[in-house]
């Protein structure tokens, strides 16, 4: 039996993904997380195979949650299961160590075979982001400016390129709108653009930001 924890802020996406691998005869969710935080605090003591792992969440993001389950337990497969495009996040999370990503528009056709090869040792990797992994790994690459913002820095420039205001990015990830303005500065900074017009632009001609009623 392969046992599976599912972190995610939503009750109804938790519910959903109980019903579906409860159809399943060798998958089964033994303990539920709401935030990164939550998460992390039952490390300590939790016993499952496999954990799926939003990335949206309030407080600490996903991001820094996984970064934090590979730091502490590295052998613990993670599976990304997100509603962001894999252009918008896969790549990055990959980085800190997951060992798959998957899009929540597939789930009901993917994820307990993702979840079969996690917790058989091996990664779960569509072709388009093989593809990109081939890229980045690539003789002679040159960086996007993007590439150099921290996970905090990127999480921020998604939500103000979707319009977003500082205080409300702030009640969204539980952070201080002085913070937020912070990091605002600091990654117009890295990437060289003077305003929020010029980071939309940017966003969008990188395919880095979905909007209401996309994928």
């Amino acid at each position: 039996m392969i046992t599976v924890c599912v972190v995610d802020d939503h009750e109804v996406v938790r519910r959903g993904i109980r019903q579906i691998l409860s159809e399943t005869s060798d998958i089964r969710v033994v303990e539920e997380a709401s935030t990164g935080e939550e998460l992390i605090a039952k490390l300590p003591r939790g016993r499952w195979d496999v954990t799926l792992l939003d990335i949206s969440m309030p407080g600490r993001g996903g991001l820094e949650a996984l970064k934090e389950l590979k730091a502490r337990v590295p052998k613990l497969p993670v599976l990304v299961l997100t509603m962001h495009s894999e252009d918008q996040y896969a790549l990055r999370a990959l980085k800190l160590g997951a060992d798959g990503y998957l899009t929540k528009e597939r789930v009901s056709d993917s994820l307990a075979g993702a979840i079969r090869l996690l917790a058989s040792g091996r990664k779960f990797i569509t072709p388009h982001l093989a593809e990109g992994l081939a890229d980045e790994f690539s003789v002679g690459r040159k960086a996007s400016l993007h590439d150099a913002l921290s996970d905090r820095e990127y999480q921020v420039f998604r939500l103000l390129a979707r319009g977003k205001s500082i205080t409300e990015i702030a009640r969204e990830l539980g952070l201080s709108p002085k913070t937020i303005s912070t990091n605002r500065s600091r990654l117009l900074a890295k990437m060289r653009l003077h305003n929020n017009a010029e980071l939309v632009v940017y966003a969008v001609r990188h395919n880095l930001v979905s909007f209401p009623g996309q994928a």
